[in-house]
């Protein structure tokens, strides 16, 4: 029994959800999002809640119970707070700037790497050993911010590379020469 499934998502005042068949369109003062759901799932909205039901307990009406609840509580609070991720760069030389609407990105390679601001998100430099991608979006926020930190991932000898804020690098012992 998926116990994230079952409860209902609570939908805050100047926040409105619409259900058109496997359309959710959630619209809020941030923005507005819309997503495709799964057919075969049952999404109602009753007494300014969500309420999302499987039609049975197969294994993978199951699985998408819980998904679906998530999906959609994750574009409510979108819609009203929005989602960050931030980045910090641990490395002599590693820097980030933004240039017009692009990241640039010095990580010790023969050449700097840009990110284009997507419609939708926002990249911050408050620092220039900081980056915070912004948006309505939880999967947007997490996807680019995930491909800016493979640019240069931390390595486990010196911890150096791109890392999510407060992300623990396991560190290795170097060889010991005799």
């Amino acid at each position: 029994m998926s116990r994230i499934g079952l409860k209902p998502v609570e939908i805050p005042s100047g926040v409105e959800v619409k259900i058109d068949n496997t359309t959710v369109s959630v619209k809020g003062p941030k923005g507005e999002l819309t997503r495709q759901i799964h057919h075969e799932m049952i999404v109602k909205v009753e007494d300014n809640q969500v309420v999302v039901a499987r039609p049975s307990d197969h294994k993978d009406h199951r699985a998408l119970h819980g998904t679906t609840r998530s999906v959609i509580n994750n574009m409510v609070e979108g819609v009203t707070k929005g989602f960050h991720k931030k980045l910090e760069l641990v490395g002599v030389g590693y820097r980030a700037q933004m240039s017009g609407n692009k990241l640039v990105l010095n990580l010790g390679l023969s050449h700097p790497v840009e990110f284009v601001q997507e419609d939708g998100l926002e990249i911050e430099v408050p620092k220039n050993t900081e980056v915070i991608v912004k948006g309505i979006d939880k999967e947007r926020v997490g996807a680019l911010a995930s491909n800016i930190r493979a640019t240069r991932k931390p390595e486990p000898y010196k911890g150096k590379g791109v890392r999510y804020e407060g992300e623990y690098v396991r560190r290795k012992e170097g060889k010991t020469g005799k």
